[in-house]
């Protein structure tokens, strides 16, 4: 948990099976036309920073780290230094079953609203995978 004086942030994650190849759906993570399918209404990228836009306003988030079909970190820029949003995928070795696991911060009272929401987004996702 991350606490500022205007601030607490607490760290949550989730996990969802995704039917999908780890190219399809990294690419929906990690590119600004994948991201605008289901993420936002458009996303907009310059060198490591991300423009996400919805109804008009814009939200930047830096890209911090990037490994190829296995993870992307990025960081909201008014969001404080240490908080992050991370995708990463993970293929179950038994089952080969597709993992995506979301890990973000909330404030506080805002923890189940975010979960809700990133659900929403990643049930979207899934939909325009065919998942």
């Amino acid at each position: 948990m991350y606490i500022n004086k205007k601030k607490t942030m607490e760290k949550f994650e989730l996990e969802f099976h995704i039917r999908s190849s780890v190219n399809i759906l990294f690419n929906s993570l990690s590119t600004p036309s994948g991201l605008s399918e289901w993420f936002a209404d458009d996303v907009n990228c310059t060198k490591d920073t991300f423009t996400f836009i919805w109804d008009g306003s814009e939200q930047d988030a830096k890209l911090l780290t990037i490994s190829n079909n296995y993870f992307i970190k990025f960081r909201w820029l008014d969001y404080p230094e240490n908080t992050f949003f991370e995708f990463r995928i993970e293929v179950d070795e038994i089952t080969n079953d597709v993992i995506l696991k979301v890990t973000d911060f909330a404030e506080d009272d805002e923890v189940e609203e975010s979960k809700d929401l990133w659900t929403s987004q990643i049930n979207t996702l899934m939909k325009n995978l065919g998942s």
